[in-house]
């Protein structure tokens, strides 16, 4: 039995599982796609490359990079930031959409022929803008029901929906900002040249980052210190078993090592 036991957990493939957002605005499907760069005009990143831009943080943050693990924390911080602006603007809305009157009804406000757009997203600082995003095609619905229906005139209509892209736009310039050190917290530890080189060229981290005593909610389990160092920079974005991998070592860290059976493995 425990043969055909080790055989069955030998043969299990990798996890997966297919994911989409279905978009009906212009504006929000501009705010996925971007600005390319062209004469005369810097380009806009957008939400399918913040995502890429997440998914090599995580990667950072898995290597032991603590400047990965500080811009993950703020990122985390901005995207918190992002969802109140996104809160309060869907407050707004709501309320300029009950002075219809009661003799009235309006149904939701729906694009004929959405877009759908197949996500890739390997951590969760990436989901939570993906939620924002849509959080935001939601209230520019609402936003254009309402001016259509003369709850709102154009510039409040305007002024409303250019405050969230521009609360999601600046949430994915700060994270264009992240770059990977190249660094491990031994490196800190040893005073190194490659310590050094990063400290001059990224600047001091907060002792407890530093230290790893405070990292982001959503940070990734470190790997083990005798790994290899990987250049995130160059790293394939294409999707990964990552949600496998991370469980995985979940369930390693549960799982007593033959001939300890009697050790605390409790996180």
């Amino acid at each position: 039995m425990a043969n055909e036991s080790e055989s069955l957990q030998l043969n299990l493939g990798s996890l997966r599982s297919t994911m989409a957002l279905t978009l009906h605005t212009h504006h929000a499907s501009r705010i996925w796609h971007g600005r390319a760069p062209s004469e005369g005009r810097a380009g806009i990143v957008g939400l399918n490359g913040y995502i890429s831009i997440m998914n090599k943080m995580k990667r950072g943050s898995e290597q032991d990079d603590p400047y990965s693990d500080w811009w993950m924390l703020r990122v985390e911080e901005k995207l918190e930031q992002t969802r109140v602006t996104l809160k309060t603007l869907r407050e707004q809305v709501d309320l300029a959409l009950t002075d219809v009157p009661a003799a009235m009804s309006i149904g939701e406000n729906l694009n004929v022929q959405p877009v759908k757009l197949p996500l890739f997203v390997n951590a969760q600082l990436g989901f939570m803008a993906v939620y924002l995003l849509a959080d935001y095609d939601e209230i520019a619905r609402k936003l254009i029901l309402a001016h259509h229906t003369a709850l709102i005139d154009r510039s409040t209509l305007e002024r409303w929906l250019n405050e969230g892209a521009h609360a999601l736009r600046s949430l994915f310039a700060m994270a264009q900002q992240y770059r990977y050190s190249g660094t491990q917290r031994d490196d800190f530890a040893a005073n190194n040249a490659a310590a050094r080189l990063a400290l001059d060229k990224f600047g001091a981290l907060p002792q407890d980052v530093l230290e790893g005593t405070r990292r982001s909610r959503f940070a990734p389990p470190l790997s083990r210190r005798d790994n290899p160092r990987v250049d995130t920079g160059a790293i394939d974005t294409e999707p990964e078993s990552s949600m496998e991998a991370e469980h995985a070592s979940l369930d390693a860290k549960a799982e007593p090592a033959p001939g300890a059976e009697d050790e605390d493995h409790s996180e």
